[in-house]
């Protein structure tokens, strides 16, 4: 039997009793479909033919899943690689790219993030890893770091490196030295991660892994009765729902997250975005009385101010976040000039740590002000959204919207600026 060149993926599948690349195929296929749920899951043997040649890039959130699955262990352990400029996703083609001097900095902010020195064993050879107290804020301040890194530029280039990072926490607890109390720690911050994973690939556009993190982190969070983690995984679903035109769904998450948060006593600055959440559903819905309703219960609880106890993933909720999500409600009942009001509003309150929702609230106010009739804020306010995209955001989901501006300012292209405008979005989102 030829070694291929990926000896380590070789191994393992040598191990599993897989002694044809076929056979791994259809092996891990069947490992996926069990952890995708979805039965139709298939890695093919080209795919998997080409997964042991020569450095293998990194396989996709799905696939590195199925690997996982099949060999109890992840890609960073099977001989794929990743460089330097796979750190960040590479956008799609026609998309703006970071200027140099940006994009190294954003490179470098990616390796902080999965540059863990105690962790710089190679993956091949792992050697023992103690896990402390110290090592603990650590993960925990790489955590934050993505999250907040997915505030200002979005989640298109950054859920590679999320999803080595979670790698190195599963390898970090099946493999890792520690106290009951560390490894609980450890298991709370893998749940906040993989949720967090979820959302990236939810604004990079990519749903079904997005709702693979999701259902992963729920599932932690209901065997380790972390309530919080359930509350927060199922207002991530809620609004993900929404995009994918599913109001029913969405308002449904919402009310379970509610359930949830009511086990912890959550803060009112989560009953807050559990109140948008379903008022988003709502508004889908074109339900302008129980959208209302709930704008108002969340602008009440938002009111009651911040806490000691307000957890993190609360902190994109500010005043201007919250206006611009009663504009996108406003929006989707089709109370447009009022939408516009609210909308603009919530872009110039935006600071530039929050300069991805910034982006979003933009493209909403311009499709919200095309059905306003009002073609020089739509200019506007799309010019201030792409001069964002030329600045080193990546968010699939904000050139989504901007796209649906385009096809609505279509009905109106005989109008000069209609046109430049059409012609503008065309040269930066097809």
């Amino acid at each position: 039997m030829r070694t291929p060149a990926n000896k380590e993926l070789f191994a393992a599948r040598v191990a599993k009793g897989w002694f044809s690349q076929e056979a791994a195929a259809e092996g891990i296929s069947e490992a996926g479909q069990q952890a995708l749920r979805e039965p139709r899951y298939v890695i093919s043997v080209r795919t998997y033919r080409r997964w042991e040649s020569v450095n293998p890039g990194w396989p996709r959130p799905d696939q590195a899943t199925a690997l996982r699955a099949a060999f109890g262990r992840g890609p960073e352990h099977l001989g794929f690689v990743i460089d330097a400029e796979q750190m960040f996703d590479s956008p799609d083609e026609g998309t703006a790219m970071i200027p140099p001097m940006k994009r190294r900095n954003a490179l470098t902010a990616g390796a902080a993030v999965i540059g863990l020195p105690w962790l710089s064993s190679s993956p091949s050879r792992p050697a023992e890893v103690r896990v402390g107290h110290d090592e603990v804020v650590l993960l925990q301040a790489a955590a934050a770091d993505l999250d907040a890194i997915d505030q200002r530029f979005g989640g298109d280039r950054l859920w590679r490196t999320a999803t080595m990072h979670l790698s190195w926490m599963h390898h970090v607890i099946n493999h890792g030295t520690y106290s009951d109390a560390i490894g609980q720690e450890l298991h709370t911050i893998t749940g906040q991660l993989t949720t967090s994973l979820g959302w990236f690939c939810y604004d990079a556009g990519q749903q079904t892994e997005a709702r693979v993190y999701f259902s992963e982190a729920l599932n932690t969070a209901m065997i380790s009765e972390d309530h919080a983690l359930a509350t927060r995984t199922l207002s991530n679903m809620a609004r993900q729902s929404v995009d994918l035109d599913k109001p029913r769904e969405a308002v449904r998450f919402a009310r379970t997250a509610e359930q949830y948060a009511a086990k912890w006593d959550a803060p009112p600055r989560v009953t807050a975005l559990l109140a948008i959440r379903a008022a988003q559903g709502y508004a889908r819905l074109g339900d302008e009385i129980n959208a209302s309703h709930t704008i108002k219960r969340a602008w009440r609880s938002f009111d009651q101010g911040s806490t000691d106890r307000d957890p993190e993933w609360t902190g994109f909720l500010n005043e201007a976040e919250l206006v611009c999500l009663e504009g996108m409600c406003r929006s989707d009942l089709k109370q447009n000039r009022r939408a516009v009001r609210l909308l603009e509003r919530s872009a110039g309150l935006q600071d530039i740590e929050h300069s991805r929702n910034r982006g979003m609230c933009l493209a909403r106010l311009a499709q919200a002000a095309v059905h306003d009739h009002d073609l020089d804020r739509t200019a506007e306010a799309a010019k201030e959204s792409l001069r964002l995209i030329e600045g080193g955001q990546s968010s699939t989901r904000n050139r989504h919207q901007l796209a649906a501006v385009r096809d609505s300012l279509t009905p109106h292209a005989s109008s000069a600026q209609a046109r430049e405008t059409i012609e503008l979005l065309n040269a930066h989102i097809a």
